[in-house]
């Protein structure tokens, strides 16, 4: 079979914190030179002058939905916002319908995955009070993680038994991942609420349910029993000020023992938003205080928060409208993160190189992803190509979700996402989707 080649020109590369024009050659899936003036006679050439070249996004931390909600999203649905997003690799959580609780639940997904995602794929092995046989029957080398909610959410997987959180802690050999939220401060500061209001509960209490002090004392319990047993560690999106004083003053390594991540919506809105938006972006961690948003945001650009993603958790716009005892917790982002992030970029912010380092770097050093999240000659050719100086508007009617919403309906966005290759394929081509599967499952260096 004969190779495939592209041929990106006049392009400027944003990778490893510097800035550069180059030409890239991709051969098939990978990327084979990087360098001034390449000229290739097979090549397909894209002229790419004027616009930026990004690793593709890898989104740690997100729900498709699929299977058993697929109304509210499934792998090929949220795959193509994904691909429209620049987004070109992900991790998925294991709160669907059979939960991903068994070996045999987890390769279902991954079965689906094959024929359906159009960006590489890698699912979480879930938790429960009393699966810990299954989990550790999990391949570190070809499954992202374990995750265990420390706090009920949306599928309720919750795993509040303190002698199963010390076996999974303990004997669990790879990267554990969790939702950090105290289910007894919840369950109390809920049954004020409710006493107070009924069910219909303002969404601007959602903060005050959902406590900084209920996500303080799980985190601090989590990272007690990472460094007891010398548990490799993922936090999962941070919201408050006060957990940051948690985190280890080091910087980022494949050696790191304990890591996070701050999520797009937490460094985006803030409880003023509740007042515009209600239940639109309720989600669990909650969405938390101004002061909050800032402190966030300073331990981003100063690297104790090592990574970006989005949580996406699409549900219908009916869902959503439901009173505040009903509507469940999460929102549609990751057709939106990369872009807004850019946002920041434009106001001065963040920098591009920064940018790049928390939402394609980082996830590859803390989940160890085998030849991904770089742009060196050798690794595959997951690139996110982004004109930074193109406005557009977000509306329905651009909107590629399942659930057909977003919060940020009306948002101004100042770059687009041109193209997004994955393994040396754009799948999507000046703004187009090329709905052709070229994706691969992610694999892991680990011992």
């Amino acid at each position: 079979m004969s190779k495939k080649y592209y041929l990106l020109k006049g392009g400027t590369v944003v990778n490893e914190n510097k800035t550069f024009q180059a030409d890239i050659l991709i051969e098939d899936s990978e990327i084979v030179k990087i360098d001034k003036n390449i000229s290739h006679s097979s090549a397909q050439e894209i002229n790419i002058e004027g616009l930026h070249i990004l690793p593709g996004i890898i989104d740690e931390h997100l729900h498709f939905r699929e299977p058993g909600y697929a109304h509210k999203g499934t792998i090929a649905s949220e795959t193509t916002a994904a691909i429209a997003g620049g987004v070109t690799s992900f991790m998925e959580m294991p709160n669907t319908n059979p939960a991903a609780l068994t070996q045999e639940i987890l390769q279902d997904k991954y079965d689906i995955a094959a024929h359906s995602s159009l960006a590489n794929y890698s699912f979480y092995m879930g938790t429960s009070n009393d699966n810990l046989e299954e989990v550790l029957k999990t391949n570190p080398k070809d499954v992202c993680g374990v995750k265990i909610f420390m706090g009920a959410s949306t599928g309720n997987m919750l795993v509040d038994d303190e002698s199963t959180l010390r076996g999974l802690f303990s004997k669990v050999n790879m990267l554990i991942a969790a939702h950090c939220e105290d289910e007894n401060t919840i369950r109390a500061n809920m049954q004020k609420a409710i006493k107070q209001y009924g069910d219909n509960i303002p969404a601007n209490i959602h903060p005050i349910i959902r406590s900084e002090e209920g996500c303080y004392k799980s985190t601090q319990l989590a990272f007690q029993l990472a460094k007891e047993y010398k548990t490799r560690f993922h936090l999962l999106h941070l919201t408050t000020a006060i957990e940051l004083d948690l985190l280890p003053n080091e910087k980022l390594s494949k050696d790191k023992l304990i890591t996070s991540e701050v999520c797009v919506h937490h460094l985006h809105f803030s409880d003023i938003d509740y007042a515009r938006l209600g239940h639109q972006i309720k989600c669990n961690p909650a969405i938390k205080s101004e002061q909050d948003k800032a402190a966030l945001w300073e331990a981003l650009l100063d690297d104790r928060i090592d990574a970006v993603s989005t949580d996406h958790a699409p549900h219908t716009w009916n869902e959503k409208q439901q009173v505040y005892t009903q509507a469940p917790g999460g929102l549609p982002l990751i057709q939106h993160t990369l872009v807004t992030m850019l946002n920041y970029v434009n106001q001065g912010k963040i920098s591009l190189e920064k940018v790049v380092e928390k939402m394609c770097h980082a996830p590859a050093v803390c989940y160890q992803i085998e030849k991904r999240g770089y742009i060196r000659e050798g690794y595959k050719a997951d690139l996110a190509i982004v004109n930074l100086n193109d406005p557009w508007e977000i509306k329905k009617e651009n909107i590629l979700y399942k659930v057909g919403w977003s919060p940020m309906e009306g948002e101004k966005m100042i770059s687009k996402v041109i193209h997004t290759f994955v393994n040396g394929f754009p799948v999507l081509l000046n703004g187009k989707i090329q709905a052709e599967v070229r994706s691969e499952r992610l694999m892991f260096e680990r011992d």
